[in-house]
């Protein structure tokens, strides 16, 4: 099973960046990043440490639901915090394990302190089923006597 820093050095080769915003932005600047980056959730970073997520669920929650002004109201007041994180040397069944237990859809990665990515569900929804397409491969071939 891979780990997640062999996740990231795959991501980090398709130039998959991570997205941030400032807690101090405004809703509406951070919804215009995530719509200029397709993407729906940024990482609310000050200083190179995480301090929560914002994605579209938050908005529509936080910010719709309750008639507040995306111009007005900044990402601190509407973000998740404190946020989930794992470290690169985890691997993607514990990192599967955890997004389920706590409803996730976003992990971040973080290395003594500082962000070093993100992993979505659907990257370890990929991985994990190339993993077991792979084993089915081999134990058919162990089967055939290959």
């Amino acid at each position: 099973m891979k780990t997640v820093a062999q996740l990231l050095r795959i991501k980090d080769e398709k130039n998959q960046q991570v997205h941030t915003v400032s807690p101090d932005d405004m809703v509406l600047q951070a919804l215009m990043r995530m719509a200029e980056k397709n993407v729906g959730a940024l990482l609310v970073v000050k200083n190179g440490e995480v301090l929560g997520i914002i994605s579209e669920r938050d908005y529509a929650r936080k910010m719709v639901l309750r008639g507040r002004s995306s111009v007005g109201t900044k990402v601190g007041d509407i973000m998740v915090s404190p946020v989930i994180t794992i470290d690169p040397h985890q691997n993607v069944e514990t990192c599967l394990s955890i997004m389920t237990e706590k409803h996730l859809r976003h992990l971040p990665v973080v290395e003594d302190g500082k962000l070093v990515g993100l992993l979505s569900i659907g990257d370890l929804v990929k991985e994990a089923i190339a993993e077991q397409a792979d084993l089915i491969r081999q134990l058919e071939q162990y089967i055939r006597g290959e």
